[in-house]
């Protein structure tokens, strides 16, 4: 049914030249069949790749932790799982499908990003990587995982981004080993080759566009500078160039934000654009100075999000990588005077900068990249508190995107969220475990200064669908000690409202005298609810699923969720939370300057 839902929305969104698109790479699909049919493999034109030692590599930074280089685990699958998986689709044709097994986890180390974590290891200390045959072993192992994995045959030729993924591990091989045969050498060309000619056949486009996009942008203008001596590679070439061009103000907002609302895919496409912005400017092919000043304004945005030297789970996260685990490419420098408030209107956030070191993000931006919404949460007038870089309340993340289908659901869900649930529907609706429909709109946006603090309101219509609809707003004042957050209703009808406010595992969170107190390390807040409300917890609850976290794709473990339900008619109803930030407020206050706002 998911999949009849997939093809159905597909077909709902498409205009007639996607469907042109679409069947053309349906046609040749069937061609290949057919062809591999006959001999078991495609071949590849005569090539000339030129001189690879003279081709300018894009610069790589980061860190490299020897604990990642044998994993027992990739993303919460174990090597045996996907080993299995792998021979089971061996020979399968390349459309074929994936059943139930998280295909996202097998695919990751078939981005053999691995080796290029090796490559690293061996430039940065060259004579300590000789004398073990790190060359020897590199080699060995980029030729083997193209001997077990023929071109076209298996998983790992599903998606075009994976193939494009590979181009520059290969190019970076063929541009370092020098302990290569000529028919190794060529091997490898080959498989830059036809990696190249099978992204090029299947781009992500039209109402796939997104990160996938810019990820085969990236690849193809790898093999186009390395085959640029040949008619295919200037195609490609051009065709890299002009998406990157097309996508940049597509998926980077004028406010530095992603399309997609997630953090995580947003510095993903970042890091895809600067790989190719670096090769590009590097060998002599174009200037890329103004786009370089747009991915700076993303980078701005992301500093926003970011917590130490990691980035708020918000939106899907897949931990993947542009370069490896540990490594990306040069980035812009950010040097921006930071106000008590930042607003992204294009993107959807606002941020408060508190002078006690607190900082608040309130969601109101839409639910994702049109028309699809793919990589979003229905995560509409949530919020994330951080003090002293420690997350306090924060997002439940993703978990799996594969194989899990109740986990997807939720964890994408708004239950999981920072937000009022209502009659324990999503606020928008999911039709498959990527794909959304009836996606909310935004409304009455504001954010302004009031007796001497922050005030941030947005309402949405998530729940206009329902027979008898309603409309969710929520205020949230800072007074310069407190957040003041009020969340109320109108509508038609008699529904249930649940309340959530997600605590990160790593916090310590206890009860007293009205208090909830949200303790981690040495930032401490204090929460409570007023108009004789209470709040209870839940930790680990698994009907209805509540209390889960992700820390990392793959990863969950329990979390504290702090809930108030009620009952009954819109106008009747109203949350007020408190969040103290200094020592416990007068509630005496706290209702005066409820009145005042």
């Amino acid at each position: 049914m998911r999949l009849i839902n997939f093809y159905l929305m597909r077909l709902r969104h498409a205009s007639v030249a996607e469907l042109l698109y679409r069947l053309r790479q349906a046609l040749l699909e069937y061609q290949i069949r057919v062809r591999l049919s006959w001999d078991g493999a495609i071949h590849t034109p005569p090539l000339h790749a030129g001189a690879p030692d003279t081709l300018q590599l894009p610069e790589i930074e980061g860190q490299l932790n020897s604990n990642e280089d044998n994993p027992t685990h990739i993303l919460g699958t174990s090597y045996q799982m996907i080993a299995a998986f792998e021979r089971g689709y061996r020979n399968t044709k390349v459309c074929t499908s994936p059943d139930s097994t998280d295909i996202r986890a097998v695919w990751e180390p078939a981005r053999l990003q691995y080796i290029t974590r090796m490559l690293r290891r061996s430039l940065m200390q060259p004579e300590a990587f000789q004398g073990n045959g790190a060359k020897e072993i590199i080699k060995n192992q980029v030729l083997r995982w193209l001997e077990v994995n023929p071109f076209l045959k298996g998983p790992h030729y599903i998606l075009a981004m994976e193939c494009a993924l590979r181009i520059p591990v290969f190019i970076a091989c063929l541009k370092h080993l020098d302990n290569l045969s000529s028919t190794e050498f060529n091997h490898l060309v080959a498989a830059v080759y036809s990696h190249a000619w099978w992204t090029a056949s299947r781009l992500s486009l039209y109402s796939s566009l997104g990160n996938h996009t810019i990820a085969e942008a990236m690849g193809l203008i790898h093999a186009g500078a390395f085959f640029r001596h040949m008619p295919e590679g200037q195609k490609w070439l051009a065709t890299g160039k002009a998406l990157l061009d097309q996508e940049l103000h597509h998926q980077i907002l004028p406010d530095g934000g992603g399309a997609e609302q997630s953090i995580a895919y947003h510095r993903f496409v970042l890091d895809l654009y600067a790989l190719s912005c670096d090769l590009l400017e590097g060998n002599s092919l174009g200037d890329y100075t103004t786009m370089r000043r747009h991915l700076a304004c993303g980078e701005s945005f992301l500093r926003a999000f970011s917590v130490g030297n990691s980035y708020l789970a918000i939106g899907d996260s897949d931990d993947g990588h542009a370069v490896a685990p540990g490594l990306h490419p040069r980035r812009p420098a950010v040097h921006k005077e930071q106000s008590d408030l930042e607003i992204f209107p294009d993107t959807g956030y606002s941020v408060v900068h508190a002078w006690n070191g607190c900082h608040l993000i309130f969601d109101h931006g839409p639910l994702g990249m049109p028309p699809l919404y793919n990589h979003g949460h229905a995560d509409a007038l949530s919020l994330w508190l951080i003090r002293e870089n420690q997350v306090l309340l924060g997002d439940s993340g993703t978990y799996r995107y594969n194989g899990a289908s109740t986990e997807r659901a939720y964890f994408k869900g708004t239950r999981a969220h920072n937000t009022v649930c209502i009659d324990g529907l999503d606020q928008a609706s999911q039709v498959t475990s990527f794909i959304w429909s009836n996606p909310y709109q935004i409304h009455d946006v504001t954010q302004s200064r009031y007796s001497g603090g922050i005030l941030l309101s947005a309402s949405h219509d998530g729940y206009d669908r329902l027979q008898q609809p309603v409309r969710h707003n929520r205020q949230i004042f800072w007074d310069q000690s407190n957040f003041i957050i009020s969340d109320s209703f109108s509508g038609m009808g008699k529904h249930s409202f649940e309340l959530n406010f997600h605590v990160d595992p790593h916090a310590e969170i206890v009860y007293e005298d009205g208090w909830w107190r949200v303790e981690r390390e040495n930032a401490t807040v204090s929460i409570r609810t007023m108009i004789g409300d209470t709040f209870r917890m839940i930790r680990g609850q698994t009907t209805p699923l509540l209390g889960w976290h992700s820390p990392a794709y793959g990863e969950k473990e329990p979390c504290s969720v702090l809930q108030s339900l009620k009952y009954g008619f819109p106008e009747m109803v109203s949350f007020i939370t408190i969040i103290a930030t200094e020592g416990l407020p007068s509630m005496d206050d706290i209702r005066r300057k409820i009145v005042s706002l």
